[in-house]
């Protein structure tokens, strides 16, 4: 018989020889053949990241709180600086104020609250002349005691609702204290007032803002200062002594500590100095601020000189270096001292204290 290959018997002996072969090779490695490694495990990474809420600028301080925060008007008061109406209710909590001068040599504030409402504010006195032009940038709410006629006529024309004192409207929110002498005794119920005027839009932001005392303008580029001296009349005086460990300017007036209602002296992030003209305006000094002058920005420990412009009663007050270039104030609150040519401003080196 033929067969297809080699012969059975030569196939049969190389099988045999191959599979002794086999053998001896898994017999001398001693050991079954390796396998792959089982793979590591690893562990998942999961991230803790938050993602921070949003924030937005606080528009009369320039500092940073939660967007939508203040999405509320501001409530401004013609605020008493008679020796007996100290201390006052609610001014260190203001962002922004103006010192002016009234009758007899003394002064009046105009104060204006928006992202710190006090639940009292006071005493307020009557409206003047120059009041419109202060509060109309900041819309919102003005509150006072009344004035003349002719006075509350010209505050009723601008963009910001009057809040007066023996009004129907303010019957609820308008109240003599009775620890304090007339006529230097009516408080405001502020946030009851606010909540009556939802309506209202929030202010827009009027100054520059730097992220701190030592970034601001003055700070980068003006002169070193102690102290800021002012004076409106032989009356009324003060001077604004710089805390560098506080970061804040200290107010004194008549040389003693002006102090509010919790017995802590008043402060302030920054003080500006303008310097206006005052007419009469029948008897009543009246602050001309409209047009333009010389102003003194002081933040950080320091000052530098300037000028003020505004354009009309409802522009934004605007405050320029020698440049032309925008000052940019610290971020807080602001004291406006609108000096009279009659009165005066001066600047202690730290050295010559």
């Amino acid at each position: 018989m033929t067969f297809n290959g080699n012969p059975p018997g030569r196939l049969g002996r190389a099988s045999a020889a191959l599979a002794t072969v086999l053998v001896g090779a898994v017999a001398l490695s001693g050991c079954a053949p390796e396998r792959a490694p089982e793979p590591t495990p690893t562990e998942t990474y999961v991230s803790t990241y938050e993602t921070p809420p949003p924030t937005e600028l606080a528009p009369l301080r320039g500092t940073t709180v939660p967007a939508g925060s203040l999405d509320h008007a501001s409530i401004a008061a013609k605020i008493d600086n008679h020796w007996d109406a100290r201390p006052q209710v609610g001014l260190e909590r203001t962002d922004v104020l103006f010192e002016e001068l009234v009758e007899g040599g003394i002064t009046r504030y105009v104060a204006i609250w928006q992202s710190d409402i006090p639940e009292r504010l006071g005493p307020v006195r009557s409206i003047r002349p120059m009041d419109p032009a202060i509060v109309s940038p900041f819309r919102g709410i003005i509150c006072y005691s009344g004035g003349q006629q002719r006075f509350v006529y010209l505050m009723r024309q601008t963009p910001v609702y009057n809040a007066i004192h023996g009004q129907p409207d303010t019957a609820d929110t308008f109240y003599r204290a009775s620890d304090r002498p007339g006529p230097h005794d009516v408080i405001v119920k502020a946030r009851e007032v606010l909540a009556q005027h939802t309506d209202l839009a929030a202010p827009q932001q009027q100054f520059a803002y730097s992220l701190d005392a030592a970034s601001s303008t003055a700070a980068k580029e003006g002169k070193p200062t102690a102290a800021v001296e002012y004076r409106f009349s032989s009356l009324f005086y003060g001077t604004w002594k710089w805390n560098a460990e506080a970061e804040r300017w200290m107010r004194v007036q008549q040389g003693k500590v002006d102090k509010d209602s919790h017995g802590d002296q008043l402060n302030a992030a920054n003080v500006v100095v303008l310097r206006v003209n005052v007419v009469d305006d029948r008897g009543v000094p009246k602050t001309i601020l409209t047009g333009s002058g010389e102003a003194w920005v002081s933040s950080g420990g320091a000052t530098i000189h300037g000028k003020w412009s505004k354009g009309g009663e409802k522009d934004p007050l605007r405050l320029v270096d020698g440049n032309g270039v925008t000052i940019r104030l610290a971020a807080g609150n602001t004291w406006f001292e609108l000096i009279p040519p009659g009165g005066s401003v001066g600047f202690v080196a730290p050295a010559e204290q």
